[in-house]
């Protein structure tokens, strides 16, 4: 998951980084309030990790900004030195979700991100396989099968394709997909991302005709939506198997 945290205290900053790297996730750092609401208005995160005192616009303050400006609701842990009862009730029925006073050990705050995470998308053990409606992806042999056909995909390709599949309708900045699929590489050419798009529309089939559309969004980045009458199918899980483009 990307996580963006905000805290103008560099160490403690790099701390909450190295514990959320370590796990999996991929995280960005962010000194000032206004800052972070600028790259949110360019970038797609999972997860907020706001500290209160913070220069120029206060957590608080951006708290605000994301119920009042973001169309989806994008989980927020407060976390912060300011422990008192009406502190932490303000903040909360201000639109936060969990709060934690700091200092805050690493066991502590990787079971409540992972508690967020869970509960704003849905999130279950890995799987062998994915299903969405008439797309299978068999997460082993790294292979989608469409309408009982196997098309031949690259890594980089099944990655993208599943990754815009998990985010059916929402929009990813090019950011988000390019820390998700190329682990912020910097040498990626920057038509790399449009041509794999392009091969995954053609492949996969993600046209109108075939109820998806597959479309750029003009300094943005991508979103994958399907355009019939009926609600997105949900994802599948079918129990796990033993067993760079």
């Amino acid at each position: 998951m990307r996580i963006a945290v905000l805290d103008d205290d560099s160490a403690q900053a790099d701390l909450v980084c190295q514990t959320l790297s370590e796990a999996g996730h991929v995280c960005h750092t962010y000194e000032a309030g206004r800052e972070l609401v600028r790259q949110l208005r360019r970038q797609t995160f999972d997860l907020l990790v706001l500290d209160w005192n913070v220069p120029d616009m206060s957590g608080e303050e951006v708290l605000h900004w994301v119920r009042e400006s973001l169309s989806e609701r994008l989980p927020v842990l407060f976390m912060t030195s300011r422990g008192r009862e009406t502190d932490i009730t303000s903040i909360l029925n201000t639109g936060a979700d969990d709060y934690l006073v700091k200092p805050v050990s690493a066991a502590v705050l990787l079971a409540r991100v992972g508690s967020l995470l869970r509960r704003a998308y849905f999130l279950k053990p890995p799987a062998a396989k994915e299903v969405f409606g008439e797309f299978e992806f068999d997460l082993g042999a790294k292979h989608v099968v469409v309408r009982g056909n196997t098309v031949a995909l690259t890594q980089k390709e099944f990655e993208l394709a599943l990754l815009l599949f998990q985010h059916l309708s929402r929009p990813l900045s090019r950011a988000h997909i390019l820390d998700v699929i190329w682990k912020q590489a910097t040498d990626i050419p920057s038509r790399t991302m449009d041509t794999h798009v392009s091969m995954l529309r053609s492949k996969l089939g993600l046209r109108p005709e075939h109820g998806y559309r597959l479309t750029p969004m003009y300094g943005y980045g991508y979103r994958l939506e399907r355009i019939n009458t009926g609600e997105p199918p949900a994802a599948t899980h079918d129990a796990p198997e033993a067993g760079e483009a």
